[in-house]
This record gives C-alpha cells, structure tokens and sequence, in this order.
C-alpha cells in the first residue's frame, strides 16, 4: 500500500474536508460538523495505516474498519473515494435515491463498508466479534472502530469495552472523536462522559490522548496502539467539531445541517485559501 508524506496527507486532508462540504451541500442535507472533526483520524488511517486492497474488497487479510457513528459518513465516503474504492465524481450523489451512498454506510450497497451502521453505541461490539473470529481463524489482521463522544453516553459501548479488555483483544483500536458537542449541545451539559481517560484506563486498556488533528501526533498514535500487544487500544482525540470551516467550528448547530450557496463558498475558501 503506498502511504503519503506529511505534506501529502495535509493537502489530502484538505481535500477531504472539500469533498465534505461539497457532499453536504449537493445533498441538501447531511453531518458535516462531526465529519470534519474526523478528518485527520480517517484520512491518516486509510491512507497510511490500515492494511486494505480498494481492489480486492473481500481480501481475507485485510484491516476492519468499523464506524461506530455512522451518520458522519461523508468522511468516510470521501477517503474511501480517494483510497480508489470508487470515483470522487459519485461522492456528489450522497443520499440520492438509489446512489451507494445512502445517508448512513450500507454494507450491502458500497462494497468496502464492512457493516452498516447508525445506531449508536454497537460498534464497538461488532469490531470485538471481528476480533475474536481473527483469534480463532489466526488471522493477523486489525480492527479500528471510530466512536463519537456522545455515542459513549450509550450503555452497550461499555460493555463492549469491558469484553475487549476481558479477551485481551489488541488488534482492535478504538478511536473517540472527542469534539465534546453533540445535537443537543456540549457532551457533558447532555450528559457528561468526562474524564474520559481515567475511564479506559480503569477498564485496562492501553490509552493514548492526543490532539486529533495533529497528523504527527495521528500516525504515532497509531503505531502506538500497533505495538500494543495483550490489551486493547483507545485512541482519544481532541478534535474541533467543524473543524477547516470558520463558521462551523465548535457550533452544535451544524451537528446534522448542510451549507447553502453562499456558506458553500466560504467553506471552500476557509479549506483552500480565497481564489483556489
């Protein structure tokens, strides 16, 4: 698999967050906040960690990806797109009738989506079973679950996260997106999850804390959790809802509403720089 350069990967994350506004705004609908916030931890995974052929789809060796919050899709279509799972162009048709790239991830529409999702809080669970078959089958290969921080305010998330630390299962790697907004406002008015780092470590996994949009800060954490061997991982990320959109940032407000012609355009420019 080629990887990128650093210079690589911040231009491609640029792109991203381009294809993400886009996306939103052709759709009339969509998540752009929590998509965006995402953006360094999937572009950083798909493009220079995870172990996968866009190709060959169902190859047995290949890294799981697992995303737990299934409604900030847009990220994940677009680095998917750009991995060469299918044309850029085709991003545009996000949650048109009859495109593969329905509002939440189908797995039986977009081969690549190794689950459907978008009830929050089962995730994880699935990315546990996914390694307990790798442990009967002697598969070697990885499982990386991304998580919201208000999907954490869900019970089944910690049971899941007791099963991982119980079976030793460190070929999975939990990501938390902590932006700490959710539909309804900040994670800890609605309800609060802090302190999140004590809280996995005291369910024994091997936890890193990070900022999420620190590429370099990304990729070591990712080699951390590789190398951790007899429990699982949890990468937890500060991240900035809206993050690369001025009028985005830290605003609830844009949790599930897309950008209209002339917000599109300031979103563009903030990405990209004015006249690019």
């Amino acid at each position: 698999m080629y990887t990128q350069s650093l210079e690589e990967l911040k231009k491609s994350c640029k792109d991203v967050r381009g294809d993400i506004v886009r996306m939103t705004a052709a759709a009339g609908s969509g998540h752009p906040g929590g998509s965006l916030s995402a953006v360094e931890l999937m572009t950083a995974l798909y493009f220079n960690v995870m172990n996968h052929r866009p190709q060959e789809v169902a190859w047995p060796e290949r890294d799981r990806f697992i995303l737990s919050k299934g409604h900030v899709c847009p990220v994940l279509y677009s680095v998917m797109a750009r991995s060469g799972y299918f044309s850029v162009e085709e991003l545009l048709t996000l949650r048109t009738l009859g495109s593969k790239l329905q509002g939440h991830p189908s797995s039986k529409l977009l081969p690549g989506v190794e689950v459907s999702s978008g009830s929050l809080g089962q995730g994880l669970s699935i990315a546990n079973g996914l390694a307990l078959s790798a442990r009967l089958n002697k598969k070697g290969f990885r499982i990386y679950c991304l998580l919201g921080d208000g999907e954490l305010q869900e019970g089944q998330v910690w049971e899941a996260v007791m099963t991982a630390a119980h079976y030793k299962l460190d070929q999975v790697c939990a990501l938390v997106d902590y932006n700490n907004l959710q539909i309804d406002g900040t994670v800890e008015a609605v309800m609060g999850v802090a302190p999140l780092v004590e809280k996995w470590q005291s369910f024994n996994w091997h936890t890193i804390q990070i900022d999420g949009h620190d590429l370099s800060q990304v990729l070591a954490a990712y080699e951390e959790a590789k190398q951790t061997k007899g429990k699982p991982s949890v990468i937890i990320a500060t991240t900035v809802k809206g993050k690369g959109c001025s009028f985005m940032e830290n605003v609830a407000g844009w949790h599930g509403k897309s950008c209209n012609e002339k917000e599109l355009q300031i979103a563009l420019d903030d990405i990209y720089g004015k006249g690019n």
